[in-house]
């Protein structure tokens, strides 16, 4: 048998140079591609919510927790290292129902577990709370 080449699969010959040329640009793309849908559903859901009518309800925080989101890149031979803390207030409202929601307003330190009072609620987001001291439901003005 005649051997035409060096073969394309073997390590030794050029085979796997075009394979690096061609798998190379196909992981970048990818990488784009996931980032760019990455920023477009987080625009989306930025403005649901802040499209999203205000409601207010009377509701005891039950939990309280913070997601602390951390990022490591290489810059010019350098390691640089973010983080972001997101902050999350569960509620439990009259009828038993608990929902989290990211609080946008900087309430976190504000409310206690066990605190009762109105929520504002706007989508996904707390934007207020006006701890009710004397144990009234009277309507808050937000």
């Amino acid at each position: 048998m005649h051997s035409f080449g060096p073969d394309p699969i073997s390590f030794g010959g050029g085979g796997g140079f075009n394979f690096m040329f061609t798998l190379v640009p196909i992981l970048i793309a990818i990488v784009f591609v996931v980032v760019i849908i990455s920023l477009i559903v987080r625009g989306v859901r930025y403005t649901k919510n802040a499209s999203s009518p205000r409601d207010s309800r009377y509701a005891r925080v039950v939990s309280k927790r913070m997601d602390v989101r951390s990022h490591s890149h290489n810059m010019n031979d350098s390691m640089h290292n973010s983080s972001r803390t997101y902050y999350y207030i569960t509620l439990e409202f009259d009828n038993g129902q608990r929902q989290e929601y990211l609080d946008v307003k900087n309430l976190y330190g504000l409310v206690v577990e066990g605190d009762v009072g109105y929520a504002a609620i706007q989508g996904d987001w707390i934007v207020a709370f006006e701890r009710n001291m004397n144990g009234e439901q009277s309507r808050p003005q937000f």
